[in-house]
């Protein structure tokens, strides 16, 4: 093929311990993503990683990453071992299957995102308004408030309606206080039935990252039996009640529901099929993406917002010139706001919801870069190939000296025709290709709708770090680090998606009527 051997890192030790040992260790107490930064100075942006029972590729190269997603699309795939360890909790729904499974799940829910569905805001106002006047009672009481809890209730209540014409009321069970205020939490927020399905979600997707990250040799850590199928079945226990139910509905029906006719994505997928494993594990699937994703953009965009004052003050400014103090905004309301949607970029730029993902290659292919001195690289036939683009979004020779620095200006200003518009592979927040996420244009809505709302409401942030567990704070010797490494008040936390560690408590200004902007 006229390719080069891919850089290989070095390991000391039988059988790849070393390098699965410092995996499983940076995810556990490390920045995300520092090893990969140590590997790249001395192997370049595309090496490969000798492992147990397997040697995978890790690339950061636009050029590789847009073979991977779109070009080569047809030589890359989720793969047999993604897909065993993901099947407890996501079966074989859009994210974990290919070929002919992956084309029936994409083409029976594609519809269903158009955009008369996703700039339908009823949902996310009513969910907004209930998260944000809780928000409102706590602080009054003087306590901070863990804001990645509140908005991860407010898109899980938001997604299962969404999903499901019903939705699990998880922000009635109320706010927690933190531990610091020695104060019990409510009864209701203990005993809510919500928690329970809240802890199963969260949990299933932690084991299952973890199984990823021990390649082949996760199922020797559950020879006893499959630690995530019972975090499923908890799910399911929720889902196939409504399911059940939207299936009687459709055979009650005499004629087929018109697309206009159908409530929710339930309603659309069971008008495709009543096969009800299908049903299930694409639900599932749809709410991994549509519960965590947002959350973690809304939860980092407010982290931002706390240490950014004058860009919180010029959100607000276009938010009340385009809005008002009270107004719901509309869909063109929301396009009109270029601020707000660039700020939102660099969040998800710096902070991506899926920082790291992957595909195998189903045949030998090669990756080509117009990286200068970069050479076509061969990839052998069922060879694990994982990217990320929260490494590609922080290089500065895609973006420029500043890329370390939060700057939502990037995407407005002469560095947009610079570096992105030439080369927009180097910004995949989204994914990219066949596979690019179906509800891009639905988290953005959710997003701006409920950063419109709180922005109303609220007019400055700040970080309660005397409220984070102690264990939660950024370690003493990460102070001085290059890179966000050094500046971070909070700690990025990753499984599925990256959050923050022992939540992220924050005060809130509440705005009056009469504040200026």
């Amino acid at each position: 093929m006229g390719a080069a051997v891919i850089p290989k890192v070095a390991e000391k030790w039988p059988v790849s311990i070393n390098n699965m040992r410092t995996l499983l260790n940076n995810a556990k107490d490390g920045y995300p993503g520092d090893f990969m930064w140590s590997w790249i100075e001395k192997y370049g942006y595309t090496y490969q990683v000798p492992l147990p029972l397997e040697t995978r590729i890790f690339t950061f190269e636009p050029d590789h990453i847009k073979a991977i997603l779109a070009t080569q699309f047809d030589s890359f795939e989720k793969g047999p071992m993604f897909m065993e360890q993901a099947k407890s909790l996501l079966g074989t729904g859009v994210f974990n299957s290919d070929g002919d499974m992956w084309k029936f799940h994409r083409t029976i829910t594609r519809p269903f995102f158009i955009r008369e569905r996703i700039s339908d805001f009823e949902i996310f106002g009513t969910h907004a308004d209930n998260a944000l006047k809780q928000a409102k009672a706590r602080l009054a009481e003087g306590y901070p408030i863990d804001f990645q809890d509140l908005v991860a209730r407010f898109t899980l209540d938001s997604a299962t309606e969404f999903l499901f014409g019903d939705n699990v009321h998880s922000l009635n069970a109320g706010l927690a206080y933190p531990e610091s205020a020695h104060k019990p939490n409510p009864s209701t927020f203990d005993s809510h039935p919500s928690n329970r399905f809240i802890s199963a979600f969260m949990e299933g997707q932690h084991l299952m990252s973890q199984r990823s990250r021990k390649g082949g040799m996760w199922p020797l850590q559950e020879l006893f039996g499959d630690t995530v199928a019972p975090n499923r079945k908890v799910v399911d226990e929720f889902v196939t009640p409504l399911m059940e139910r939207a299936i009687r509905k459709k055979r009650g029906n005499k004629c087929e529901l018109k697309e206009k006719e159908v409530d929710n994505l339930l309603d659309h997928l069971v008008q495709q099929t009543e096969d009800a494993t299908v049903l299930m594990d694409e639900l599932v699937n749809l709410l991994v993406a549509g519960r965590d994703t947002t959350a973690s953009l809304l939860t980092f965009a407010v982290y931002m917002m706390a240490e950014h004052p004058d860009m919180t003050h010029q959100l607000r400014e276009e938010i009340l010139s385009k809005v008002g103090p009270t107004n719901h905004p509309t869909y063109g309301d929301i396009r009109e706001m270029k601020y707000l949607r660039a700020f939102l970029n660099e969040v998800l730029r710096l902070y991506p919801a899926v920082p790291f993902n992957g595909r195998m290659s189903n045949r030998d292919t090669v990756l080509h870069s117009s990286t200068p001195g970069v050479p076509p690289l061969y990839v052998p036939a069922r060879t694990r190939c994982l990217y990320s683009v929260f490494i590609m979004h922080r290089r500065t020779d895609l973006w420029g000296p500043d890329a370390m620095e939060f700057d939502p200006d990037r995407f407005i200003d002469e560095r947009l025709s610079k570096y992105l518009t030439p080369n927009p592979f180097i910004f995949c927040p989204f994914n990219a290709g066949p596979r690019i996420c179906l509800g891009q244009q639905f988290a953005y809505q959710e997003a701006s709708f409920f950063l419109i709302r709180l922005l109303q409401q609220f007019s400055s942030f700040t970080l309660a770090q005397d409220a984070q567990p102690a264990d939660s704070l950024p370690p003493k010797s990460w102070a001085g680090a290059s890179g966000r490494k050094g500046m971070e008040k909070v700690r990025p936390h990753l499984h599925l998606t990256m959050s923050v560690r022992g939540g992220m408590w924050v005060r809130m200004q509440e705005a009056t009527m009469t504040e200026s902007v």
